[in-house]
């Protein structure tokens, strides 16, 4: 993680490649926009196997299209295996929001991202999870140290998305694009009411 000593930059230097791992459009939406307004074209990688019912994954997964196609960006879609998602956080069910398995939940999808940027010559990976406020910046950026450790050719872009007016713009978007904008993050056991 950076430290006040360590600015993480607004921008990637140039010429380097950016896979932007995207959970869905809304929190993807004044993310895409700043890059692309600064001359910054990532490609946003769709690896969202925690989502359930595959139903709830289409949409999430037409929105994040839509919202790409409109900017002429690729949008490349992981598999989807929920399965495999559920045997990673297998002993974790019951632990609240925010706690060791949404860690698990960050570590597993932005392992198959770095995984996709080492395999395709991507030089940085960042997420629209650190655009939430409902998600804890920490783990996410932990995860995608962890996942980039992996993949010595990529470096993680600890970005974080919520500052800089980004947050207000990001429900702007919301509203503009009339996004689809889901209640829950995404697995069975987020849905749960404690």
């Amino acid at each position: 993680m950076s430290s006040p000593a360590h600015k993480v930059p607004d921008l990637p230097p140039a010429g380097k490649k950016v896979l932007l791992h995207a959970c869905c459009a809304p929190c993807s939406g004044a993310i895409v926009e700043y890059l692309v307004r600064q001359g910054v074209r990532p490609v946003i990688f769709y690896s969202n196997a925690n989502i359930t019912p595959r139903r709830e994954y289409d949409i999430r997964l037409a929105e994040c299209r839509r919202y790409a196609e409109s900017y002429g960006l690729d949008l490349v879609e992981d598999l989807y295996d929920h399965s495999a998602w559920l045997a990673v956080v297998r002993g974790l069910e019951q632990a609240p929001e925010r706690g060791p398995r949404c860690l698990q939940c960050f570590r597993f999808r932005l392992e198959r991202a770095a995984r996709y940027a080492q395999e395709h010559g991507f030089d940085l990976l960042t997420t629209t999870l650190a655009s939430s406020r409902w998600k804890s910046l920490e783990q996410v950026n932990a995860a995608g140290e962890y996942a980039c450790s992996l993949y010595p050719d990529v470096v993680w872009w600890p970005r974080n998305w919520r500052k800089g007016g980004l947050q207000e713009r990001r429900g702007e978007i919301i509203r503009e694009q009339c996004f689809y904008n889901q209640q829950y993050c995404g697995c069975e056991f987020s849905l749960r009411k404690d």
